[in-house]
């Protein structure tokens, strides 16, 4: 059992303590009381895989297509940058995939997700194949992930006519770790805001954002986002990096003071409402408040990208079945195991080797965000994972901070329990860090209710 002891403020400034087990998800005040009444929910443990317990798939709900990983941008911190590629695809081999697709399937799946480096260098593959899957799974939602710096009018009016929903990639003013930005083209952001005049209005394209060392501020982001496509942008992803290999530790936080600092921004513009375009916040506020409520327990958590999961997987296009969409066959995970991990053609046969169960790690089950983390990346490990576990709680722990405000109108400044001391101070209050920003706990404008 994780039992947390969590110091917080009242309104009135008077100081108070609750208890939480990030276990049980249990949550009550000093006295015992529970915060809330919790009406306990059904769950299923989640499958701990590992490399002694592979992962399986079954009946696929979510089918992630890798079309490769070639990609027109460099970005600095690419979870792909440095990924081995595996043999390209080409239009020759939409028939072959979809037959062993088609075999491999028992059921339609519900999502459809197309993937590169930036899908649309594969244009002359995608656009058959899309439209291949299109008859096959007329009821199946399709999405794209692009940078958006090779759309144009018949890929606008071809991804608006095959219903697709559609994630456009940019940091706002942190896009220089990207590259070039596409809006700064006259061409490609004429395109750009063509799709989406097309799309927005029908609630079918986001603009996803991620957060790094030199792109900190939600509030920011969103602010320039808001400039160029309006006030209702939606701002998808959210979250702060992984990293992946040496661009992307770069791009991590090098200081405590560096820590403390974001932890304290991000609480406090959740609490002014400047990042509220971000449906990150929401998400992670009301999943960890319905995680009380229905007294979820740990061993129902899988990993934060699902792609643990039995029902959610990722393909290229020669049948190969990947550890996820990120990687490839010719890939090799840091725990030493392939992330080719089976083939359609025997899909009980797949084993997933490459990834590690947050209870298999040393920290996670005694770590209070673990209800908001879910454990990080799943194949990361060494120093990567070490850096990315690291930017994982001052990501989450402002979401923990904010969702318990919610529930019980105090706002945490303090964890004790059994878990790592330069992460109890949750915003540098208590025993200060060296050079940490002057913030104050409780921010001066709280969000209304």
């Amino acid at each position: 059992m994780a039992l947390f002891k969590i110091h917080a403020l009242r309104s009135d400034g008077q100081k108070v303590s609750l208890h939480y087990d990030n276990q049980s998800s249990s949550l009550t005040w000093q006295d015992g009381e529970s915060v809330v009444e919790a009406k306990p929910g059904s769950f299923r443990d989640a499958a701990a895989v590992a490399v002694d317990q592979p992962g399986r798939k079954g009946v696929i709900r979510t089918l992630k297509v890798s079309l490769g990983l070639s990609c027109n941008y460099e970005c600095s911190y690419c979870s792909q940058r440095f990924v081995p590629h595996a043999e390209s695809s080409n239009p020759d081999d939409i028939e072959p995939f979809v037959a062993q697709l088609t075999d491999a399937l028992i059921e339609p799946p519900e999502r459809i997700e197309f993937w590169g480096g930036e899908p649309f260098v594969y244009w002359k593959t995608l656009k058959p194949l899309a439209e291949r899957l299109r008859q096959l799974y007329p009821q199946a939602s399709f999405l794209i992930i692009t940078n958006g710096s090779l759309l144009d009018a018949e890929k606008n009016e071809w991804l608006d006519r095959m219903g697709f929903g559609v994630g456009l990639s940019h940091d706002g003013p942190g896009y220089h770790a990207r590259g070039a930005d596409p809006l700064d083209d006259p061409e490609k952001r004429a395109a750009i805001m063509d799709l989406y005049a097309r799309l927005h209005p029908q609630g079918r394209i986001s603009v996803n954002a991620m957060l790094h060392a030199d792109n900190r501020s939600r509030a920011h982001v969103q602010a320039w986002l808001q400039e160029r496509f309006g006030q209702d942008v939606r701002i998808g992803e959210g979250s702060f990096i992984d990293p992946y290999d040496d661009g992307g530790l770069a791009s991590t936080f090098q200081t405590p003071a560096d820590h403390i600092g974001f932890r304290a921004t991000a609480y406090k513009e959740l609490r002014l409402g400047t990042a509220a375009s971000f449906s990150i916040g929401q998400q992670k506020i009301m999943d960890f408040v319905q995680s009380i409520r229905t007294a979820r327990p740990a061993s129902a958590l899988g990993q934060k990208c699902g792609m643990d999961k039995a029902d959610n997987i990722a393909v290229d296009l020669h049948g190969n079945v990947l550890t996820c969409q990120n990687v490839s066959a010719a890939a090799t995970a840091p725990n030493g195991q392939s992330h080719g991990i089976g083939h359609l053609s025997n899909l009980q046969a797949v084993k997933m080797r490459t990834a590690t169960h947050w209870s298999k790690r040393k920290d996670c089950a005694s770590c209070p965000v673990l209800q908001l983390c879910k454990g990080s990346c799943m194949f990361l490990d060494g120093k990567l994972w070490d850096a990315g576990c690291d930017a994982a709680y001052s990501d989450n722990v402002p979401f923990l901070a904010a969702a318990i405000e919610y529930l019980t109108g105090c706002i945490p400044f303090y964890i004790e329990g059994d878990f790592r001391e330069d992460r109890k101070d949750i915003f540098g209050q208590v025993h200060g860090v060296p050079d940490a920003p002057k913030t104050r706990v409780i921010p001066i404008q709280p969000v209304a209710a």
